[in-house]
């Protein structure tokens, strides 16, 4: 029996050693395959530097950058693309989407179809959205009975479909009466709103860990009305001190961060003082507020590409007539304290609060940024790096360097002598992967 015994442990000992050679060896032969791509770079947009860089070099192993450098002799076994006649640039960041919304009736839209055909459509979107350079986005929660884009996320993250990097909330948390539920209906229709409707501390809570559970990496928290939904007043402060204290407290203990759409004065200081990590919209902002913003180092979202698409796309349409009407009287008061906020350096990113706008139409949020004050290469930083640190994912993303992620976009003209280059990106990699080449 000894002998038995011996026999079994040695032969395991060699079963175990076989197993670690082939992991190994599998491990080197993974390595060695990995795709080796030098963009041979005309100029160069790091996100890093405040000025381009001219003829660069981005070494891209497997999905990852490992040099920017100088053209020099080149390493043997890269693919080459050539981008030597456009500008090069991280891979642009919308910091405020709702990738599931659209049509008019968007309060009710997530109804007409499944969970499974609202994940379909929204693959799809994203999908567009990668190809015109938002190679991530923060979803600031979404219109679905249950979680249809965190499924898309999770799909993409498998590798099962190519789309952007997802982050963000399940749903907007809405009180009774706010702007994630339904107030146009009679008391007896029972249907489900787009929003998590939550009263008190405990509902709050509660809601906050079923959005972990299924999969939220924010909480996205309705302090005030808002523009578009109908029956609430965005001048109005829905949750309560209590339920925000208990909503700040309740993602602080899982390390969840809370983004707050705020648009009245009283709601954003509110949310910024109970530890909000961004506040969207911000319509309303006055001097304390921006005070508060550098005190507690809060991200602005201001979304401004939101208000012109009401102008311009949807002045006849009566479900957004509400939201039409409210940024026509009040887009000059918003733009001047805009203006002010960033010049006293409140840290503002991009986010177009996209809801099925045109093809293109997300990237005007940049020239809407310059046009309150920042040079085209703070905009363009705005949607690249310093989102990318709202996401605490400046480690990966936002930047062109050794380390990070190869989303890397082009844009044929240059986007610092004219910003709108960015609606028309001709060039997208993403995780060292070509989705979108040039047509030259």
């Amino acid at each position: 029996m000894a002998y038995l015994k011996r026999n079994v442990i040695e032969l395991n000992a060699m079963v175990i050693r076989y197993l670690v050679l082939l992991f190994l060896l599998g491990a080197t032969l993974n390595l060695a395959g990995q795709e080796k791509t030098a963009l041979l770079c005309g100029r160069l947009i790091t996100g890093l530097d405040e000025a381009p860089l001219r003829n660069q070099v981005i070494l891209v192993e497997g999905e990852n950058i490992v040099a920017v450098t100088g053209r020099g002799n080149l390493p043997e076994g890269y693919r080459i693309i050539d981008l030597s006649d456009y500008t090069v640039l991280p891979g642009l960041i919308d910091a405020h989407v709702h990738p599931l919304i659209y049509g008019d009736d968007y309060q009710t839209n997530h109804l007409k179809g499944s969970s499974a055909f609202n994940a379909l459509r929204g693959l799809k979107t994203v999908q567009d959205w990668l190809q015109e350079g938002w190679t991530t986005l923060r979803v600031a929660g979404d219109a679905d009975v249950h979680y249809a884009h965190l499924e898309i996320r999770d799909a993409i993250n498998n590798g099962l479909f190519v789309g952007p990097r997802i982050f963000g909330a399940g749903h907007y948390l809405s009180v009774s009466g706010g702007g994630g539920d339904i107030n146009y209906l009679s008391p007896e229709q029972k249907v489900i709103p787009d929003g998590l409707v939550v009263n008190g501390p405990d509902e709050v809570r509660k809601a906050i860990r079923e959005e972990i559970k299924y999969g939220s990496d924010w909480i996205k928290l309705l302090v005030t009305g808002a523009f578009m939904s109908s029956g609430d007043n965005p001048q109005s402060v829905h949750f309560s001190d209590a339920e925000l204290a208990a909503a700040l407290d309740e993602a602080g203990l899982r390390g969840i961060p809370v983004m707050a759409h705020a648009h009245s004065t009283e709601g954003i200081k509110k949310a910024i003082r109970a530890g909000a990590r961004s506040i969207e919209h911000g319509s309303f902002l006055d001097e304390e507020c921006i005070d508060l913003f550098l005190e507690h180092g809060t991200y602005l979202i201001p979304t401004l590409a939101v208000g012109e698409y009401f102008v311009e796309e949807a002045s006849q349409s009566q479900a957004l007539s509400k939201a039409y009407e409210l940024h026509r009287k009040y887009d000059a008061s918003i733009k001047e304290m805009l203006a002010k906020a960033i010049a006293r350096g409140v840290r503002v990113g991009v986010g177009s609060d996209n809801v099925g706008f045109p093809p293109n139409f997300a990237a005007r949020e940049f020239g809407y940024l310059t046009e309150l004050g920042m040079t085209p290469m703070q905009a363009i930083q705005a949607g690249t790096r310093v989102n990318a640190e709202l996401l605490g994912q400046e480690a990966h993303i936002g930047t062109l360097k050794p380390g990070n992620y190869a989303d890397i976009i082009a844009t044929q003209g240059n986007p610092l002598e004219d910003i709108s280059e960015l609606t028309n990106v001709r060039f997208v990699m993403k995780g060292g992967q070509v989705v979108k080449p040039t047509t030259d």
